[in-house]
């Protein structure tokens, strides 16, 4: 059992490695991510759609979302293990949040990647994570597998 469990944190270790190296030849560090959340959000709550959405969600508890947010995207880069909330509970039951909202948000995002991403690199590998994000947020937000069932479809 002890080497099992020693096998695991050594593969731990080395996947951790492995993303630390990987972000760093693409210039990403702790602080890009700090800085990457905050332009980030301070776009969101200035755009017209998607600013009312999240305010109603986060008034008075913003510094909050914004450590979390942190810890989020740095346990996605570096594969640190900060962060274990759970995403889709906590969007679920968000006033006006549509699926509509998530285009909108992955280009406030690509935006804010266009202006600050440290390589061209960096900006690939976020939007590509935001994407899946995103697609994994709108499948288990808004997805009615009954809408899928051949015997429901007109023919």
């Amino acid at each position: 059992m002890d080497t099992e469990i020693q096998g695991r944190a050594a593969h731990a270790a080395d996947i951790r490695a492995r993303a630390e190296a990987q972000m760093k030849a693409m210039g990403v560090d702790e602080a890009f991510v700090d800085r990457l959340v905050e332009t980030f959000y301070g776009r969101v709550l200035a755009h017209p759609e998607l600013g009312p959405v999240f305010d109603a969600k986060l008034s008075g508890r913003w510094p909050e979302h914004m450590a979390t947010m942190k810890r989020f995207w740095s346990s996605i880069a570096f594969r640190s293990g900060a962060y274990g909330g759970k995403p889709v509970q906590a969007h679920t039951g968000v006033s006006d949040l549509t699926p509509g909202l998530f285009p909108q948000w992955l280009a406030l995002f690509s935006e804010t990647l266009d202006d600050i991403a440290p390589s061209a690199e960096a900006k690939v590998w976020f939007m590509a994570t935001a994407e899946r994000i995103a697609r994994s947020l709108t499948l288990s937000l808004f997805y009615n597998p009954a809408l899928d069932d051949p015997q429901r479809k007109p023919a």
